[in-house]
């Protein structure tokens, strides 16, 4: 029996969802798989990918092929590179303690490298955010000033500009307050009494 690992399609339309299997060549795309090595969940961003490393490790080596998509799901997981550094094992050129060590070195390179991809990507998010927020701003300020130029009539800006002009030119006079004067007011009884003496 020709195996092969390749990925079977679940998930409902628009939403795919993907189990990655060892299955026989001849078998269709979603027929009976032989062994089910891990899910592949491309609707998050990264994708989350869960994969029974040793089991897919073994099947390689018993010489399964691999669809294009697979290998390369495979090749970043480092399954892979494992199965590279067994084949030195096998062949005497290093231990398994140094396979095992150079796996561990090349595994925290790549961690490293898809941390610095994760940060520069959200870094040049946050900078495109802050550029849109003050595009808009700007926009927003000029329609603004657009329309208070519009809703003023012409002669009126005029005055008001001929008031500015005048008042910057003015000197400002200081005045001082007067000091109140008393008022003394006549009762009215006693205007009355004048009058009637009058008469």
């Amino acid at each position: 029996m020709a195996t092969k690992i390749r990925l079977q399609r679940h998930g409902r339309k628009s939403k795919p969802f993907y189990h990655l299997v060892v299955t026989d060549s001849r078998v269709k795309r979603d027929g009976k798989a032989v062994e089910k090595l891990g899910t592949v969940n491309p609707n998050h961003d990264p994708r989350t990918v869960l994969i029974d490393f040793d089991r897919a490790v073994y099947w390689l080596e018993v010489g399964a092929e691999m669809s294009d998509t697979a290998r390369s799901i495979l090749s970043t997981e480092g399954v892979l590179m494992k199965k590279h550094l067994n084949g030195g094992v096998k062949k005497g050129a290093f231990s398994q303690e140094d396979a095992d060590s150079k796996f561990e070195v090349w595994k925290t390179e790549k961690l490293a490298k898809a941390d610095n991809t994760s940060k520069t990507a959200a870094e040049k998010e946050e900078e495109a955010k802050k550029k849109r927020f003050e595009a808009e701003t700007k926009v927003k300020e000029d329609r603004a000033a657009e329309i208070a130029a519009k809703n003023k009539p012409a002669e009126v800006v005029e005055e008001v500009a001929a008031v500015e002009a005048a008042a910057e030119e003015a000197p400002v006079e200081v005045v001082e307050e007067a000091t109140p004067v008393e008022v003394v007011a006549e009762t009215p009884a006693a205007e009355k009494k004048e009058d009637k003496a009058a008469e």
